[in-house]
């Protein structure tokens, strides 16, 4: 999605336009839908969803192909490791590891690797609220801020009537994003929930757009309500009772694992070269983005969810409960051609239906500091896949979940998956990044260094500092001020730096501008009209 800014026009991706799209997955990329009609007399329904329609020899022609697809993403992306699971009528038929946890060092990838879920944490976390809700402890329609007393939006009535529901599925009127910036800002959960009424909002159950700290809230206000914590409730519910154990909501845990999976993100593409640079902090959304967990505990949940709520002969969510969660309560991407089918959301996962008219269930995540993952599901079968992978988005688990879909119901690949799922990340790539090409020479002079320097601030953003080091100025932001950026004369009174985090998308520029008090833009923070600082 295109963020919205004042003055240069700027677009993010990774958790933005990028992520966006993962958390669709490929359900957006192959125009899945669903649709609901009124039930006709018992005697006269339909059964609810088709017969099916594959079987074991279908799904384990499949299986067969895996290795073959992981192998050969590998060797086209050098991706440094990779592992996936399979599930169908509650058995693990497939789950393996491949590649190294780190580039550069021996530790294999095996099937209990954890690695961070990214939005795959979100369908996870649908089935930890749902357990909470057939327990009684409060209803889908509730309002948050029962809950979160620290929750508030622009609009007051919004703020008093946003249910689980409506922010679960992205439809609360929060705009695509809300907050995520603040996070790479060094913003905690607590800080940002306390900012969200600053944000412009969008039409309020008319409107979908991804936030990751609205669905968070909700969340947060799920264990509230159970007097704990969400890492804890996550264990407490669903974890700890179905055997997950190497999986958690905890930063620390996943970090000091001695087998986890490090981030990797692209530094040759031309040589296929990745690196272990960056470590993605998620904490903060944990329900919305900050789960790590492995292929084989992963397989446990999908044979829960695939179970309507059972594992092993013991129940752990309420059916209705968990049905609710794949049913369709927004819509990200209306068809826009005859034929085509829309794109739903529920709570946590995408809905739609696939061309032989099943519905599937899915959801990718990704992380632009280096993680990528792709869940795919269809109950009506029984079948699932999970694909987790230690690489930036560049479209390897969402290829590998798409190949083996599609063998698995058509015997053979009816699309060329690995080159287009690679051209619709690049076009996302690109429309991550500014209009603006930084890299040509200044064409007006600016003003001596001393003209800028000093302190700017933002309601929203807090302070930016502007001072001289060397030859030049920097600029310094962040809760702690822990942020430095070097600034490049670019134009007249702007300049620019390339800002590092989950967010960043490139060069961007910071403009100043002179009147009755001095202020500051910052492209890339200026969605939503809110990046500009005034000088103190």
């Amino acid at each position: 999605m295109t963020a919205r800014s004042a003055g240069v026009r700027h677009r993010r991706h990774t958790r933005s336009a990028l992520a966006t799209a993962m958390a669709l997955g490929m359900s957006m990329l192959m125009a899945c839908s669903s649709t609901d009609a009124p039930a006709p007399t018992p005697a006269e329904s339909p059964p609810q969803v088709p017969t099916p329609s594959l079987d074991r020899d279908d799904v384990d022609a499949a299986i067969g192909q895996l290795d073959g697809y992981v192998e050969d993403m590998m060797n086209n992306t050098g991706a440094p490791g990779i592992a996936v699971a399979v599930v169908y009528k509650d058995e693990v038929l497939y789950s393996k590891g491949f590649g190294v946890r780190k580039v550069g060092e021996p530790g294999a990838v095996d099937t209990s690797t954890m690695f961070q879920l990214a939005s795959v944490s979100k369908p996870v976390a649908s089935s930890v609220v749902a357990s909470q809700v057939g327990a009684g402890k409060f209803d889908w329609d509730d309002p948050v801020k029962m809950y979160e007393k620290n929750f508030a939006v622009a609009d007051p009535y919004v703020t008093e009537h946003a249910s689980f529901t409506d922010l679960m599925s992205h439809r609360s009127g929060l705009p695509d994003h809300a907050g995520d910036l603040l996070e790479d800002l060094g913003y905690s959960y607590d800080d940002i929930i306390a900012r969200l009424n600053q944000v412009p909002l969008e039409p309020f159950r008319d409107n979908y757009d991804y936030t990751n700290y609205g669905f968070s809230a909700a969340g947060v206000a799920a264990a509230n309500a159970a007097g704990t914590t969400w890492a804890d409730l996550s264990e407490q519910t669903i974890y700890d009772p179905l055997g997950m154990e190497n999986t958690t909501s905890r930063q620390d845990v996943w970090e000091n694992s001695p087998n986890h999976a490090y981030n990797h993100v692209l530094v040759d593409p031309a040589a296929h070269t990745w690196e272990a640079k960056y470590v993605s902090d998620p904490e903060g959304q944990a329900p919305a983005g900050g789960a790590a967990s492995s292929v084989d505990d992963m397989a446990k949940w999908m044979r829960m969810e695939l179970a309507g709520g059972t594992f092993e002969g013991t129940d752990i969510v309420d059916a209705d409960a968990l049905q609710f969660t794949h049913q369709a309560h927004s819509m990200p991407h209306p068809a826009t051609t005859p034929g085509a089918r829309d794109s739903f959301y529920g709570i946590g996962f995408n809905v739609g239906t696939d061309a032989q008219g099943r519905v599937e269930v899915a959801h990718a995540g990704a992380f632009g500091l280096g993680a990528s993952t792709d869940l795919v599901m269809i109950p009506g079968e029984q079948l699932g896949i999970v694909v987790l992978a230690n690489t930036a988005p560049i479209g390897v688990s969402e290829t590998i979940g798409a190949q083996f879909m599609d063998y698995a119901k058509n015997g053979a690949l009816t699309v060329d998956w690995a080159p287009f799922v690679a051209g619709q990340f690049a076009a996302l790539t690109s429309h991550g990044r500014s209009d603006v090409d930084y890299s040509t020479p200044p064409k007006t002079e600016g003003k001596p260094a001393s003209t800028y320097v000093g302190t700017y601030s933002s309601p929203f953003y807090g302070n930016a500092e502007i001072a001289e080091e060397g030859d030049g100025l920097v600029v310094k932001m962040g809760k702690n001020m822990q942020l430095s950026y070097p600034l490049t004369h670019y134009d007249g009174d702007t300049f620019w730096f390339e800002p590092e985090g989950e967010n960043a998308a490139g060069p961007t520029g910071v403009t100043f501008t002179e009147g009755g008090t001095p202020t500051l833009t910052v492209e890339y923070l200026n969605n939503f009209g809110l990046g500009t600082f005034t000088k103190s």
